[in-house]
């Protein structure tokens, strides 16, 4: 399985060292220097250079190093896993430049060479992991996830250039699922398997696989603040309002079809009809908490932080089966 937790793990960093930097300095997180600083400048990248470096060594030794190598080749998956994880390049990459471009801004770096040094941060971090994937036998350069990199990166550019600032912001959400724990005969061999147990392998068991890992419970949205498109100055609609899209999938089991061989040697094969593999898609309602006003540093930096989360709301879902439900509750 190629999921995203790679990407992620460097997101994270990225997060990590931008709240670090900010807070040796005495202006507040979202208030950069009124004129460029060497020194901020090159704490930040240096700090930057060496924790990437660190991740992508041990990432090399302790995640590759556990797959065949291969000569460098390319490797197309547009289709698998209904793209669930390319939703995730297109996630990483946005806020990977989106960070990266506050912490420039934040070392009094020009709002233009911030917006070019975030999406410059967000194309390398990626496109060095595709070039990792490239060398290994398992996977292989993905020109689909470049694709859907780049998309994440010129979403983050792309309105900061047109309007200043983000008011489509990705997000995510995720939330257990409950599979079914009854055994059921391999269709060829002697073994035995459920739902629950393939679950567990691919996806895992725990709070943070789940977040990264488990797509049959995880939601992809783009959330879009409604007060930044009205022109009038005066309007009911609160400024951190926003209105959600989202895109996730149903029953997945496997890459392109719900059939899998064990350490064994067993193959088994859901019923399709039984459990069809589908699309869904999602309007909701959600909220930008960095639209929210306050004057505390810490606030700022946990909004920032939590914003990349879409809260639990009621949500009209549509399936590519054709069919409609209302959630009163999904996250």
């Amino acid at each position: 399985m190629k999921s995203f937790i790679k990407p992620f793990i460097v997101l994270c960093l990225i997060f990590c060292v931008v709240q670090v930097e900010a807070q040796k300095s005495k202006t507040p997180f979202f208030h950069p220097v009124d004129s460029f600083s060497k020194a901020r400048f090159w704490g930040l990248t240096g700090t930057t250079a060496v924790g990437y470096t660190g991740v992508v060594t041990g990432l090399s030794k302790l995640w590759y190093a556990n797959y065949p190598r291969s000569k460098f080749h390319l490797f197309n998956d547009l289709g698998e896993w209904k793209d669930m994880d390319k939703m995730g390049h297109l996630f990483t990459a946005y806020f990977q430049s989106k960070w990266a471009k506050q912490a420039y801004a934040w070392t009094g770096l020009s709002n233009k060479g911030s917006i070019w040094a975030g999406m410059t941060a967000g194309t390398l971090f990626q496109t060095t992991l595709e070039v990792l994937d490239g060398f290994s036998e398992e996977w292989g350069f993905s020109i689909g996830d470049v694709a859907f990199n780049t998309s994440g990166v010129l979403l983050m550019g792309g309105q900061e250039w047109l309007w200043d600032e983000q008011r489509i912001v990705l997000k995510l959400s995720s939330h257990r699922v409950k599979y079914p724990d009854a055994l059921f005969n391999a269709s060829m061999g002697n073994g035995m398997s459920s739902q629950k147990i393939r679950a567990a392998e691919l996806y895992g068991t725990s709070l943070p696989e789940m977040f990264i890992k488990e797509y049959n419970g995880l939601t992809i949205w783009a959330s879009v603040n409604i007060r930044s498109f009205i022109k009038k100055e005066k309007t009911w609609v609160p400024s951190w309002l926003n209105v959600a899209a989202g895109y996730g999938a149903e029953n997945l089991f496997g890459g392109y079809n719900n059939s899998w061989e064990d350490s064994e040697g067993n193959i088994f094969v859901l019923d399709r009809d039984a459990y069809p593999r589908y699309r869904q898609y999602f309007l909701s309602f959600d909220i930008d908490f960095t639209r929210i006003k306050t004057k505390h540093r810490a606030l700022q930096i946990l909004f920032n932080l939590v914003n990349i989360i879409k809260i639990p709301a009621p949500a009209l879902e549509y399936n590519s089966l054709g069919k409609f439900k209302f959630r009163p509750f999904y996250f």
